[in-house]
This record gives C-alpha cells, sequence and structure tokens, in this order.
C-alpha cells in the first residue's frame, strides 16, 4: 500500500513538473515574441545544455543513493576525460570507460 502510494505521488509530482516546464516555454514564447534576446543572453542558452550533462554526470558518478562517495566510476570518468582529450572517438571513449569501470569492479 505504501509503494502505491509513493508511486502515485512521484507519477503527480513528474506531470505537475512537465506541465510546469511547458507553461514556461509558452510565457517565454510569449514574452520574447520575434524580439531578438541579447547576444550575451544567446550565448548563455547554447552552453545550458552541456552543463546540465555535466552536473548529471558529476551527480551520478560521485553520488551513491543518498550520499557522496569515490567508487570504480571515478576510475572510468578519468579514463574517458583522457580519452577525449587525446581525440579518441567517442565509441572508444565509452568502451574505455565502461572497459575501466567494469574491471575495477571486478578485480575488488
Amino acid at each position: 500500500m505504501i509503494a502505491a502510494a509513493s508511486s502515485a505521488m512521484s507519477w503527480s509530482l513528474v506531470i505537475a513538473l512537465s506541465a510546469g516546464a511547458l507553461a514556461f516555454k509558452i510565457a517565454g514564447l510569449v514574452v520574447v515574441g520575434t524580439r531578438k534576446l541579447p547576444v550575451v543572453l544567446e550565448r548563455c542558452l547554447v552552453l545550458i545544455p552541456a552543463a546540465l550533462l555535466a552536473a548529471l554526470v558529476a551527480k551520478d558518478t560521485f553520488s551513491r543513493a543518498h550520499q557522496l562517495g569515490f567508487d570504480e566510476r571515478l576510475a572510468g570518468l578519468v579514463v574517458a576525460v583522457i580519452a577525449v582529450w587525446r581525440r579518441a572517438p567517442l565509441i572508444v571513449v565509452v568502451i574505455l570507460a565502461a572497459a575501466t569501470t567494469a574491471l575495477l569492479r571486478a578485480a575488488g
């Protein structure tokens, strides 16, 4: 019974947040309309998806349940960063990071 109530609460929260996000998008279109945004604001808006992706990677790499911690995922991230720095193709970066994490988990 508790799990069902928790699940219903989660879905209602997801729906409410989705509706709020849609309302913000529509409000932005109505407020801005056809006017041109300042160049500084346009540059910032372009960077938001990359910043959100980096934040999600950091959160998933350094957290386990509700606590911060370092484990094999950090080594995989370090290997991925080095591979990107060395300009490896994306598939190679993903395989290297996953293999590093898997090998360290199997060893320890």
